[in-house]
């Protein structure tokens, strides 16, 4: 079966970035790292059911603000000096890469989906 490309870039980013997140030290691993790995096997389950889902719109709209969640994450990894700064660029080029699919999966939903009248 073939995947939607952001599904399988979501899966080639869990591939390499859990190795990482398991080695982080102990203070960390168990808070963030945690958190982390949850949260990108949440988006990776997400975009799924998204894909064979009827009304996708509200779905992908709380995925994009859990993708948000992750950059902040990824980010805090970097400020507490527990990655590099290459390990970090490489990460954050995926989950925008990610955001970008995201975003106009979104728009291409949001046109299918007439505005409701306030």
């Amino acid at each position: 079966m073939s995947e939607l490309p952001i599904i399988q870039r979501t899966h080639d980013l869990i591939k390499w970035y859990v190795p990482i997140l398991n080695k982080l030290p102990r203070d960390h691993k168990f808070m963030l790292g945690d958190r982390i790995v949850s949260a990108l096997y949440d988006l990776l389950e997400g975009l799924v059911r998204a894909r064979y889902s009827r009304d996708k719109l509200d779905l992908l709209q709380s995925l994009n603000a859990q993708l948000s969640v992750l950059r902040h994450q990824t980010r805090l990894l970097l400020d507490f000096e527990l990655i590099s700064s290459k390990r970090f660029q490489f990460a954050n080029q995926h989950l925008d890469a990610i955001g970008s699919e995201l975003g106009g999966w979104i728009k291409r939903q949001q046109t299918f989906r007439p505005v409701e009248a306030a």
